[in-house]
């Protein structure tokens, strides 16, 4: 079963992501923004992080850049899920690290058939 951190600032939203991937077979963890999560990157590991932008203390942009600087968890995949719709917030977020960015609002199925081809995981 891989195992995802969800990374944003709202308790609902994590709670609707951790809710439509652990539907589909996936085992999730939370965090309240960059800093917290790279924390718990630090002690589990995960098959895939899905990130907000946008959140207080480190934002996700930050974060993606000191993953992808640490040897030992620079690999893993990362989904970026924003409502920034420019192609200039897109290209930051993939100069950062980010596997694929997602706009708000996020549709279910996208977001389990991105993790599921992250992980390489099949239904």
């Amino acid at each position: 079963m891989p195992n995802v951190l969800i990374i944003d600032d709202s308790a609902t939203t994590r709670m609707f992501y951790r809710a439509t991937l652990e539907s589909a077979g996936f085992s999730v963890d939370e965090a309240a923004n960059g800093l917290e999560g790279l924390e718990k990157t630090m002690l589990d590991e995960f098959d895939l992080v899905v990130v907000d932008v946008n959140m207080p203390k480190m934002d996700g942009i930050a974060f993606l850049s000191e993953l992808r600087r640490r040897e030992d968890i620079r690999a893993v995949p990362a989904i970026v899920i924003s409502t920034q719709q420019r192609e200039e917030d897109r290209a930051r977020a993939h100069a950062a690290g980010a596997n694929a960015y997602v706009i708000k609002p996020v549709d279910p199925q996208a977001l389990v058939a991105y993790s599921r081809l992250m992980t390489g995981t099949s239904e």
